[in-house]
């Protein structure tokens, strides 16, 4: 009984028997599909040139890619390669850091001890210099994705003095006084002094007064006080504020904040009693 029993079950799957296919001359179905399906494959990618789908496709992502680093360098963050050691130990030569457009764009404006992007034309530099316009587009175009190195006319450094500030180096012990309050400038480069140059100035409304934080090496406001403006960088020539140093990766991190200036009160409503005293400047190199 078992063993008829065993022979009925397997009677239907002879129907299956690969020599019993081969005698109708019909292939396994899967395996036709299949080869149809190459066939239809091929014939579709022979109807293009030969790479000139991927081509088109690298082309639009890459083009689309740059314009829209573009569009948030304009608008948002910029990257900014630091070409000097003006604000060492702070940024060092080579650091590419990304400056923040909308710190200031909502009604905010520069604060004591913030590290700024500005445009130094009519305050550092007197007019914009000369370039062919491709080139000035070209150069335009890899600062703004931090490839290349910035305008001579953009600088970097540390808000010092704000609109109405009164800003005095040195005191008897040779430090910083901004309003009659000593600044304690523990960002600056050990053994430097805060300035080899004296100067006792009032910020003027809408004004910045700047320094870097290597002084030793740093072209600041001190070097422009005789000239037009008098080193005072107007608020409005601001192009941000520097939150990230975003290269080398072994210096990713946010731009230290200070407390050095949270004890330094705002200036007097009437104004200082003394204004502005130009002793005179003096080279840094």
């Amino acid at each position: 009984m078992d063993t008829e029993a065993q022979h009925t079950e397997r009677g239907p799957s002879s129907d299956t028997d690969p020599d019993r296919e081969s005698d109708t001359g019909e292939g396994p179905r899967s395996a036709r599909v299949s080869g149809d399906s190459a066939v239809s494959e091929d014939s579709a990618a022979s109807d293009e040139p030969d790479g000139a789908p991927s081509w088109r496709r690298t082309l639009l992502v890459g083009a689309a890619c740059v314009a829209f680093l573009l569009l948030v360098s304009h608008f948002v963050a910029q990257p900014f390669l630091i070409p000097s050691r003006s604000m060492e130990p702070t940024l060092q030569v080579g650091d590419r850091i990304l400056v923040n457009k909308l710190a200031y764009r909502f009604g905010d404006e520069p604060r004591r001890g913030d590290v700024v992007v500005f445009d130094g034309t009519g305050s550092f530099v007197r007019e914009e210099p000369e370039d062919d316009p491709v080139g000035g587009l070209l150069r335009d175009g890899t600062a703004a994705l931090g490839l290349a190195e910035p305008a001579e006319t953009d600088f970097v450094k540390r808000v010092v003095g704000t609109g109405g500030d009164r800003v005095v180096c040195c005191d008897e012990d040779g430090r910083l006084t901004v309003n009659g309050t000593v600044v304690v400038e523990r960002y600056l480069v050990p053994g430097d002094q805060p300035s080899a140059v004296p100067f006792d100035i009032v910020v003027p409304p809408d004004r910045l007064w700047v320094m870097g934080d290597h002084r030793s090496q740093s072209s600041d406001s001190r070097d422009h006080l005789g000239s037009p403006g008098g080193g005072m960088v107007p608020v409005d020539k601001v192009v941000g504020r520097a939150d990230w140093i975003a290269w080398p990766f072994g210096r990713w991190s946010g731009v230290a904040g200070t407390d050095a200036f949270d004890a330094v009160p705002a200036p007097p409503t009437g104004g200082h009693p003394t204004g502005p005293a130009v002793p005179g400047t003096g080279s840094r190199g």
